[in-house]
């Protein structure tokens, strides 16, 4: 079996069964640290100051990961390339967990815990929304930035793919991004954005094969995915297609069984209550099963022979 898909299956393993193991292990205090220790050091008008100013915080420590993915690739059969590998991607992954996260989502019942819930879900300064369509985006793109990404980063570049996009979402969207001047951090969300397109176009797929294959092509192409936009919203419109497809099937299959009409489902403009439920539900369980799709393909791929 492929040292690449080991890795993948433990470090996913680790980070769904050992939470807090994870909760402990990710912290980014250091990167934030570096990015306000590079801004005092560099003057206006400076490379740092400019669209692609993050390439300067990202090149030390990627270069120091890809040293040691090097020099531990052979060493006792690959073990020691396979365990750092195991590590950077454990350490990347997340950093919340997003089970947790739309289960909390779910489970909220008044109006404050409501939002402060759904925050977790969305970049950070950004005001959450609490319609039920806007929820299942924010999941599917939560789901982007914290397992598919990093994941399809790792699989094509190995630690420093995985660790590299980690950094790249920091900078553009987590707390790092407040120690970035205004250009550098619009060059971070450009270029977390070009990381990303690769991802959601394969994701979308995933979606196709494991729902509607018809609503979720039609939903791709009126969103513009057969365009190159890095705005990447192609990704929402699937995944509000593939709920509501989903939960009209279940509705479907409520009537046919009980031969009474299923409760209304909420619209996309109503606000978050106790029957959207089976919404993040849906969505979550979609975002599981397009993982699958992508650890089986991963597993075609190395009985192939195409991934070492």
């Amino acid at each position: 079996m492929s040292v690449t898909l080991i890795a993948a299956v433990v470090a996913l393993v680790l980070g769904h069964l050992a939470q807090s193991l994870a909760a402990s292990v990710r912290h980014y205090g250091w990167y934030s640290d570096w990015l306000r220790w590079i801004d005092s050091r560099f003057p206006e008008g400076s490379f740092w100051r400019g669209r692609w100013g993050l390439l300067i915080a990202l090149v030390p420590p990627l270069l120091a990961v890809g040293l040691f993915q090097l020099a531990l690739d052979e060493p006792l059969i690959g073990l020691g390339g396979l365990v750092f590998g195991i590590f950077i991607l454990f350490y990347a992954w997340g950093p919340r967990d997003l089970d947790l996260d739309v289960e909390a989502l779910a489970s909220a019942r008044d109006p404050a815990s409501r939002r402060e819930a759904a925050a977790k879900l969305w970049p950070e300064g950004v005001t959450p929304l609490l319609d039920g369509g806007s929820l299942v985006e924010a999941v599917f793109r939560s789901a982007l930035r914290r397992w598919f990404g990093v994941l399809f980063w790792f699989l094509l570049l190995g630690p420093i793919g995985a660790l590299g996009y980690r950094l790249v979402a920091l900078a553009a969207e987590g707390e790092a991004s407040r120690h970035l001047p205004g250009e550098t951090r619009a060059g971070a969300h450009t270029l977390l954005a070009l990381l990303d397109w690769p991802v959601a176009q394969l994701l979308t797929l995933a979606l196709a094969l494991v729902g509607n294959f018809d609503t979720v092509l039609g939903a791709w192409r009126e969103a513009g995915g057969t365009r190159f936009n890095l705005d990447n919203r192609f990704l929402g419109a699937v995944g509000r297609a593939s709920v509501k497809c989903e939960l009209a099937e279940e509705a479907a299959d409520y009537n046919d069984e009980s031969g009474v009409a299923a409760p209304a489902l909420s619209g996309p403009g109503t606000a978050l209550v106790a029957a959207e439920v089976p919404e993040l539900r849906d969505a979550m369980s979609l975002v599981w099963r397009s993982l699958l799709v992508w650890l089986a393909v991963l597993a075609l791929f190395v009985i192939a022979g195409f991934v070492a």
